[in-house]
């Protein structure tokens, strides 16, 4: 055998050098997928997260996976109204206010509350009860508003929360809250943490699916809300459109066809894979993960938009406007297409809510574009067996004042934010039916009974999922976050 003199073999030739002074933050760097991917292991499934990497591969066991415990649910579709709907003209009724109609909200209610700056200026805060009647249905006698007909009727799957309360008092760091866990942009997202988490059941979707109603003004919806913030960006989640696009850029463009594609891709892979191998970013085999899934996607997110095949009976039981692409009631018709898909998160955002005045007129539009379709969906997934393990969701940000914000008159009013009590609602998998949990004082301002943070209602929404909400946690500048920042407990009056 020949040896060729005076050639030094590298691992890697460009670094011109034999590197004998290793140090440890090179070592760390060069094993990160190692050492990290081991110490991560408990918390994430290695292939959902890195794709088909062989040496990951070997980490995919069942101790090294979520759930920590077995899970009531495998899926949530979290229908989030953004604007803050009314809670005092929708669910948690209060004659008093009725009876006092146009007097002062007692200062002794009020307290040392802080109240926004569109009503602290008010020299008066007069009581405005309801225009809407309440009336008691289903076995559990739960109280709803003549704006929700079709939910009255199925009030006995519905576990109500009317004890919720948050710290923010405006729309955009409340909504960032309730989505993220905290105030300040950058966190990641419920979706994301669970997509995170969980891994996915179905490699030919993406594990959080967005859906926005089309053509509603309010505040606006930004798509950090669905960020991944911190976490590997294939956890952020992938708006769906109605229209000719479902996911923007998904398409091939002219001339280049679907082998070709798989051809660029595969070359793309093997590029990508020679720069890992010299990085040890984990961020590159995550681009590689989000090029296949859009390669996947190309087949499989028609298929799933398509409705064409569903019954006429379908139609009718989430409303007319259901035919109707990018409607709230189309979107929760594809919401159950996703759930029957096995998506992990389905996050549907409808705004419209926001109602500082003409609140009877505008309610009446937004309880009459939910209403119907929400009731529907429910109905349609206990039928099809999948109410069983699919957690739904249905709220906003925050609560709405008891006193009119601006003149009141006998026939209108308008309702300032209120972060101090709201009521949402929950239903299916793991979940109490035909229940209250908390309530507020006779003004409808304050709680008396069992008080819920938003922190409490995340900790139980993943408990659900078989989450222990303190130990799902992602190092990021030194500390380890979690949803739940430091707070939070699981409700446990809502578990079944």
């Amino acid at each position: 055998m020949k040896l060729i003199p005076n050639v030094k073999m590298h691992c890697n030739d460009h670094h011109h050098h034999e590197n004998k002074n290793y140090s440890r933050r090179d070592f760390l760097t060069k094993t990160s997928l190692g050492l990290g991917a081991l110490s991560l292991g408990s918390l994430i499934s290695p292939v959902n997260v890195y794709g088909q990497s062989d040496f990951l591969n070997l980490l995919d066991s069942p101790k090294m996976k979520l759930p920590h415990f077995i899970p009531k649910a495998k899926r949530v579709i979290y229908l989030f109204q953004s604007g803050a709907p009314s809670q005092l003209d929708l669910f948690d009724y209060k004659p008093k206010l009725n009876e006092m109609f146009g007097k002062e909200v007692p200062k002794s209610i009020i307290g040392e509350q802080r109240l926004t700056g569109m009503s602290s200026g008010q020299n008066s805060f007069p009581m405005a009860g309801s225009l809407f009647k309440f009336n008691q249905h289903g076995q559990s006698g739960a109280w709803m508003s003549e704006l929700m007909p079709h939910t009255a009727k199925i009030v006995d799957e519905l576990c109500f929360i009317k004890s919720m309360y948050t710290n923010a008092i405006n729309h955009d760091p409340a909504i960032t809250m309730i989505q993220t866990g905290s105030e300040l942009p950058g966190r990641p997202s419920i979706g994301s943490w669970l997509s995170y988490g969980l891994g996915t059941d179905n490699k030919n979707l993406p594990e959080f699916v967005v859906l926005v109603t089309k053509g509603k003004n309010g505040q606006p919806i930004y798509s950090r809300l669905w960020g991944n913030g911190f976490l590997p960006s294939q956890h952020q989640g992938v708006q769906f459109r109605s229209g000719k696009d479902a996911v923007l850029y998904l398409k091939n463009p002219p001339g280049v066809t679907s082998g070709i594609r798989e051809e660029q891709l595969k070359s793309l892979k093997k590029l990508q894979k020679i720069q890992h191998a010299d990085i040890g970013d984990p961020e590159i085999l995550t681009k590689i993960s989000n090029y296949e899934m859009a390669y996947r996607m190309q087949t499989s997110v028609p298929e799933v938009m398509d409705v064409s095949d569903e019954p006429q009976y379908i139609f009718d039981l989430y409303g007319e406007d259901s035919k109707n692409p990018g409607t709230f009631a189309a979107n929760c018709l594809l919401a159950r297409k996703l759930a029957e898909k096995d998506v992990k998160f389905i996050q549907l955002y409808h705004r419209g809510w926001d109602q500082h005045g003409n609140l009877p007129r505008d309610i009446k539009k937004q309880a009459k574009e939910t209403d119907q379709a929400t009731a529907g969906l429910i109905q349609d997934l206990k039928q099809r067996g999948l109410l069983e393990d699919t957690l739904v969701i249905w709220g906003g940000e925050f609560g709405r004042t008891s006193y009119s914000q601006g003149m009141l008159k006998p026939d209108n009013y308008g309702r300032d934010h209120h972060p101090r009590c709201f009521t949402i609602f929950m239903a299916g998998a793991g979940v109490k039916k035909g229940i209250t949990i908390g309530a507020t004082d006779d003004f409808g301002y304050n709680i008396t009974e069992r008080p819920v943070h938003i922190h409490d209602f995340q900790a139980t929404l993943m408990h659900l999922l078989g989450i222990d909400h303190e130990k799902l946690t992602f190092k990021f500048q030194g500390r380890r976050y979690r949803l739940t920042d430091v707070h939070g407990n699981v409700v446990n009056e809502v578990l079944a």
